[in-house]
């Protein structure tokens, strides 16, 4: 198949691409390189099945001549990381919200067949035991702009169903839960990275807030497997599915782990919320995924654990 991948160049989307290579496809990566970058390809050879657009979701006529030229879209572009959120509100609204859209017309005008990325972050301060794809949400005012990418990611799942339903798209949409691995960058805000950076380098481990919150990590190998698995199976035609490891650490406990497994002198070090990402800022305490659906639907679970995620990015990080 010749297929598009929106955020190709990103820390997901370029794993994904590589994927989708290896086993025949040919690709076509739309990214602007906001927060993606095309060193992430350097591993490809420029050849037939690969090109890379430099370019904007929010640019309706590059994606509506990107799509007609392809038989399936994968939509992974979106505005990312918590810093960049707060920091850039409207911006981010309008590429996760607008830009989708777009994405989502597109293929509706071109008859191919999306696949399309959501968060575990629509779930918001949920802290169910074991989030079920059915749970309710439970998030913060919308003047509090931390959960602007909540409110972004749940329309776009909402335009997503709605295409479906109404004019027989033929959808498929997953919530990542953390996925981590080699090539995600700390400097948005994304935990794992930022401390094993610091680990390797012997420098503090900054930890916000009190470190009793907890999050599950799932590798990002183990992601794609799942991303593929999904995208091409007819069971999974219309669902929304959760993708993550629901083995549950605290944010302390990571920073732990992280220290000793790199073998670090770095010492943790407690930084207030307010101080980190300004007053008023809310975080959740825990989010677990619940992965039965996923794995009754095409037989998925997560094969890889904290240590092998710790293990792939430092050595990828002392390469550079």
């Amino acid at each position: 198949m010749k297929i598009l991948v929106t955020g190709g160049s990103g820390f997901i989307g370029s794993h994904l691409v590589e994927k989708l290579i290896g086993e025949g496809h040919s690709v076509v990566v739309l990214d602007n390189n906001s927060t993606g970058r095309l060193t992430n390809l350097e591993s490809l050879p420029r050849n037939s099945n690969l090109e890379v657009c430099q370019g904007s979701i929010l640019d309706s006529d590059l994606v509506n001549s990107l799509a007609t030229r392809c038989d399936y879209i994968f939509h992974l572009a979106a505005a990312v990381g918590v810093f960049n959120i707060v920091n850039h509100p409207l911006d981010s609204l309008l590429t996760n919200i607008r830009g989708t859209e777009n994405v989502l017309e597109a293929a509706h005008l071109a008859g191919c067949p999306i696949f399309v990325t959501s968060s575990s972050e629509v779930y918001g301060k949920n802290i169910s035991n074991s989030l079920k794809e059915s749970d309710d949400r439970v998030i913060g005012s919308p003047t509090t702009l931390r959960w602007s990418y909540s409110e972004a990611k749940a329309i776009d799942e909402s335009l997503t169903h709605a295409y479906h339903l109404e004019k027989s798209l033929v959808t498929r949409t997953v919530r990542f839960f953390n996925t981590v691995g080699p090539r995600q960058l700390g400097s948005y805000g994304m935990v794992v990275p930022r401390f094993i950076e610091s680990a390797i380098n012997n420098q503090p481990l900054t930890i916000y807030g009190d470190g009793k919150q907890t999050r599950c990590f799932a590798h990002v190998y183990d992601v794609i497997d799942a991303v593929y698995a999904v995208a091409f199976s007819d069971k999974t035609i219309g669902k929304v599915l959760n993708i993550g490891n629901n083995f549950e650490i605290s944010i302390l406990d990571l920073a732990k782990k992280i220290i000793e497994e790199t073998n670090s002198s770095s010492k943790i070090e407690f930084i207030p919320y307010s101080l980190a990402y300004g007053e008023g800022f809310e975080d959740m305490e825990r989010r677990v995924p619940n992965i039965e659906l996923i794995k009754e639907l095409v037989g998925w679970e997560p094969t890889r654990g904290l240590s092998q995620i710790i293990s792939d990015i430092s050595s990828t990080m002392k390469k550079l």
